[in-house]
């Protein structure tokens, strides 16, 4: 019985070759024995399936006649392998063998991951700072000490005493990168990682610095000043680039601030605007008056106006939280009446007096 290829790459006969190429990369990402989520088996119904498609000539007899004739192990039995697939296939790069079958690994596992290398970098450095209301809204400047890995201040992250010649390193031949061949399931693999003696530079000092030993970065406490920008709010990160850790070759981390608003005892927030309550007299909420409102820029007098009701609100422009640099929103004020639980005589008699009035 033929094998389904194009189902087992998850395909539509007739697919292109991009198509089967990209399907391929896609699952053996997914399958290969060396990750996670690796199962050798359907690794190597994959592989058999795009040695076939993969290739013009056996594509073509598979598309025709539901095999090939020159692999697929329906006609003539080819060595090597389960079900009739020849691992030999695999480990030619130049096709003298299996049918002219080419294999590019880098082609069809540098998709690993997400395609290209990601470039070294530090460690990124997360810290909460806590701030007064007033802060928040008008902004600050803090600064806070940080014990974390730095670029050497002794050698300017060379690793190196100062003035000492840089040479080449010899265990990478100053390419900062080592490649380093194993063998697995589909025969010799290479890799590259970055050398561990020059850390990726490909220099290093005949002399070393006495202070990093040579590694380029050390650890001690730095003083760091943080501009908080007008406006921020509760639960707002902050993101410094390149103050995070430090390492020996690539960029260093970023340093995150969230931040933490404290409340305010009597204004609240609520994005450009601030909101206050003001307890008014029934008196003056009757016939008008004069109050001080307390603004994070000080005592303000507003009016009341006569026969003002409850829960009305009056506005105090630009006493607000900073919008932009020539802005600021504005001061609500909302007005609580407050009605007295008891009476004298003489103000009891007067209010009948009112309720005669009609008021």
């Amino acid at each position: 019985m033929a094998k389904e290829y194009y189902q087992t790459l998850g395909l539509e006969k007739g697919a292109s070759k991009d198509e089967v190429k990209k399907a391929f990369r896609k699952l053996a990402g997914k399958y290969h024995p060396d990750k996670k989520t690796g199962d050798e088996a359907k690794f190597k119904e994959i592989s058999e399936a795009y040695s076939v498609l993969g290739n013009e000539k056996k594509k073509a007899e598979y598309d025709t006649y539901g095999h090939s004739f020159n692999g697929s192990g329906q006609q003539g039995g080819p060595q090597g392998g389960a079900g009739g697939f020849n691992w030999s296939d695999f480990q030619q790069a130049g096709g003298q063998q299996g049918g002219g079958f080419e294999f590019d690994m880098n082609d069809i596992f540098g998709g690993f991951g997400g395609g290209q290398q990601r470039a070294a970098r530090g460690r990124d450095i997360s810290i909460d700072i806590e701030l007064a209301f007033e802060d928040a809204v008008f902004g600050v400047t803090r600064k806070v000490l940080l014990t974390k890995t730095n670029k050497c201040s002794h050698c300017d992250g060379t690793g190196g005493k100062k003035g000492t010649e840089m040479k080449d390193c010899t265990t990478c031949n100053g390419q900062g990168k080592v490649r380093e061949v194993r063998q697995s399931l589909m025969g010799q693999v290479q890799t590259v990682r970055e050398c561990s003696v020059c850390m990726g530079r490909g220099k290093v000092p005949k002399e070393v610095c006495g202070h990093c030993a040579g590694a380029g970065v050390a650890r001690a406490e730095e003083e760091i000043e943080i501009n908080i920008p007008a406006g921020i709010e509760n639960g707002e990160m902050i993101r410094m680039t390149g103050r995070g850790e430090a390492i020996p070759s690539g960029a260093a981390g970023d340093l995150y601030i969230k931040i933490h608003v404290k409340p305010h005892k009597t204004i609240k927030r609520e994005g450009s605007t601030l909101h206050a309550k003001l307890h008014v007299k029934l008196s003056d909420a009757l016939l008008g008056g004069t109050y001080k409102v307390t603004t994070l820029d000080g005592d303000v007098d507003i009016k009341i106006p006569a026969g003002i009701t409850h829960g009305e609100k009056l506005r105090i422009k630009n006493k607000g939280v900073p919008a932009s640099s020539s802005a600021r929103g504005d001061f609500m004020v909302t007005i609580s009446i407050d009605l007295p639980k008891k009476l004298s005589r003489k103000a009891k008699k007067l209010i009948e007096e009112l309720k005669a009035e009609g008021i």
